[in-house]
């Protein structure tokens, strides 16, 4: 049986998203090759060439897709800033290359539906990375919620805090609007997507932003609740300022509630330069202290309810499904029509906060 040839794949930014998160779990996707690196920054040349010797380097976007390399491709991932989202993905379909644009894929609804629907025209894959999906505490979750363990789930809590009180600058905390800054679009964005996927469509957003630490330009702490067509009620929590952290999940259902601390630790390992498959512990893997805990009327602090095994992490599963979806016409792991829906939500908080208003959403068609 021949092994198929790898897919090649060029990644455009090598900041956090790309060095971190993308180049090395495509690197460690069978399938997958990565090929290319665009980055005109001299130093994220050298390291990109460090971790990864054979890959070749371009200084711009508009090199890749006029050189001779963009018809040796077969998916260009886009791990660049918020901003150039939808223009790089544009390029990139219209260039007849699949696409995988990390989150947020736009600034707006409309132009992730727009984006989407280029794709579909052009039969190209575009995906959304949304790698909270695999997350530990998240799979764990949908696991507990496949079973009925709750009861029917009457309020969903989920926090992504941190304490930062120091401003680190660069466009993540710019207040320009076409930067597309904030938490309220970067954690926001993860949250979000959770509680759609597990919950279903919000029918109404209620939100509170607000820029806490002096010199922020942003919302740097923001909090954000959903009621979803089926009941459940969302409370969303995302900050830099947060002094004590919260558990990650609380789930509340009629027959017990499941409480989680602590962040998976897959981004963690992942900036300390340890990759999938690589030697040592079992990937996505976490001690027994850190399980979350099920029960009802007790405090999981005091030990109180009973621990729950926590699944590993998974983000290999997100590229080894695009790999899937490339060579077999499988459905991509997430839609753009997916990050459309959790923009909308995304749009209406922004509506809700600075206006003081809850805003219905009309029903998804």
């Amino acid at each position: 049986m021949n092994t198929p040839t790898p897919l090649r794949v060029a990644v455009i930014g090598y900041g956090l998203a790309g060095s971190v998160f993308h180049a090395p779990l495509v690197a460690a996707t069978e399938g997958l090759v990565l090929d290319t690196v665009v980055t005109g920054n001299a130093e994220r040349q050298a390291r990109a060439r460090a971790e990864f010797p054979d890959v070749r380097i371009a200084a711009s976007p508009e090199e890749l897709f006029t050189g001779s390399s963009a018809a040796d491709l077969d998916l260009v991932v886009i791990a660049s800033p918020n901003k150039t989202h939808v223009p790089l993905a544009t390029a990139a379909l219209d260039a007849g290359l699949p696409v995988v644009v990390d989150k947020p894929v736009a600034g707006t609804a409309a132009e992730a539906r727009a984006l989407a629907a280029r794709a579909e025209e052009r039969g190209l894959l575009l995906s959304v990375f949304q790698n909270r999906r695999w997350d530990n505490d998240f799979l764990t979750l949908r696991t507990l919620l496949a079973t009925g363990e709750l009861g029917e789930v009457q309020r969903f809590e989920s926090r992504f805090e941190r304490w930062r009180p120091l401003l680190k600058g660069g466009w993540r905390e710019s207040g320009a609007p076409e930067e597309i800054g904030g938490l309220l679009y970067d954690l926001g964005s993860h949250v979000v997507d959770q509680a759609l996927v597990l919950f279903g469509p919000a029918v109404r957003v209620y939100a509170e932003t607000d820029v806490r630490r002096p010199g922020a330009q942003t919302d740097d702490d923001t909090f954000i609740a959903l009621t979803h067509a089926g009941g459940v009620r969302s409370h969303l929590y995302v900050s830099a300022t947060t002094a004590q952290l919260g558990p990650r999940f609380r789930v509340l259902g009629s027959d017990a509630g499941y409480v989680k601390y602590g962040l998976d630790p897959q981004e963690a390992a992942l900036r300390e330069g340890k990759r999938p498959g690589r030697g040592g512990a079992p990937w996505g893997a976490e001690t027994e202290s850190l399980w979350g805990r099920i029960g009802s009327g007790e405090s999981p602090l005091t030990g109180g309810g009973i621990p729950v095994p926590t699944v590993a992490g998974d983000y290999p599963a997100y590229y080894a499904a695009v790999a899937g979806a490339l060579r077999d016409g499988t459905p991509p792991p997430v839609t753009a029509y997916e990050a459309a829906d959790a923009l909308d939500v995304l749009e209406a908080a922004r509506r809700s906060a600075h206006e003081g208003v809850t805003v219905e959403l009309p029903p998804r068609a």
